[in-house]
């Protein structure tokens, strides 16, 4: 009988969950802003809340006898084996946490819940639900890069899910770029999260739109007020012609690119699957990223890139740390 789990993506802006069938994939989600400001506690409160409405949800419809427990995918280093999330990058204030033991004494203590839990970084999750569900599931080995508030990364090598040996392997987001940039994030001058994350994105567009008539479609969608930019104005006015959002992809995917080239360089990974809400900018994004790495990196290693879409979405997370919890059914397993 298919398994089913509780998987959670807990990310800086947002909590999503959601109930995971191994046969049917997602059946019930849910979404909710993150409560930073409360701290591991206010959050860890969330999880479990979330956890417990979700796990009587599933148990109506679905065998309580053949659940195989709550996956949590988390930002920053994860040591998955001792359930400890170590200064999530945008989580301030958490340092080095033991999410896992808390979250079990609050569903405990809270909803009288005592099941299974792991912890793996989000974008390792979504890497392996991409390599079990979707946009990697024919590549043997690929790179998965997430694009939202920050920009993480999850390996697969030889169908397996690679964490390094401290649990940090695929942290993109702080390669560096440029070691002398203005840019700054977690105190680390130049990476390449600090560049095309979220915030510096929207940061890159109002300094473009400061004192510039030619982008009509972009201001008339911000209502002429440039603290309402977004990224999903910036993806329409591109599509409708805007020259200035154009220009703005044009040099996120080409940051993206020498990313992705040090990748190839490094590791021989000629294959990308790229997520997260700012990747629905799509080929706006993908045909500079290709175009640049193909400029970035030698001849000798043209044959084989290739850069796709993830086709789970917003679910990637949540499907691939559920699908952790599974016993068996899938062809992909982890290097535990």
């Amino acid at each position: 009988m298919p398994s089913w789990a509780i998987g959670i993506d807990l990310g800086g802006t947002n909590i999503k969950a959601a109930v995971v069938d191994e046969a049917e994939g997602v059946l019930f989600e849910e979404s909710q802003p993150t409560d930073v400001e409360g701290g591991p506690e206010g959050v860890v409160g969330q999880l479990a809340l979330l956890a417990a409405e979700l796990f009587q949800q599933g148990s109506e419809k679905l065998e309580s006898s053949t659940f195989a427990g709550i996956g949590v995918g988390a930002p920053g280093a994860v040591d998955s084996s001792k359930g400890l999330l170590s200064y999530p990058p945008n989580l301030p204030g958490w340092g080095r946490y033991p999410l896992r033991d808390a979250l079990q004494a609050r569903l405990e203590q809270s909803h009288g819940m005592s099941v299974p839990i792991l912890i793996e970084n989000d974008a390792n999750a979504a890497a392996y639900g991409e390599a079990v569900f979707g946009g990697g599931n024919s590549f043997r080995d690929f790179m998965m890069v997430t694009l939202g508030t920050g920009v993480g990364g999850g390996i697969i090598l030889d169908r397996k899910l690679y964490r390094g040996p401290n649990g940090t392997a695929g942290e993109i987001g702080f390669m560096i770029i440029d070691f002398e940039g203005d840019s700054v994030h977690a105190g680390i001058r130049g990476t390449l999260e600090s560049l095309i994350g979220k915030q510096r994105i929207v940061e890159l567009a109002c300094s473009m739109l400061q004192g510039q008539d030619s982008s009509p479609r972009l201001m008339e969608l911000c209502s002429l007020d440039l603290s309402k930019v977004s990224p999903r104005h910036m993806e329409r006015a591109a599509k409708e012609g805007d020259p200035v959002a154009l220009r703005l992809w044009q040099r996120v995917g080409s940051i993206l690119g020498v990313g992705l080239a040090n990748i190839v360089a490094l590791m021989d990974i000629r294959k990308f699957v790229i997520g997260g809400g700012i990747a629905a900018a799509g080929q706006l994004i993908f045909e500079p990223a290709l175009m640049q790495l193909h400029r970035s990196t030698l001849p000798s290693m043209h044959e084989g890139l290739e850069i796709v879409p993830a086709k789970l979405g917003n679910t990637a997370g949540v499907c691939g740390v559920a699908a952790l919890c599974f016993a068996s059914g899938h062809p992909l397993r982890s290097d535990d």
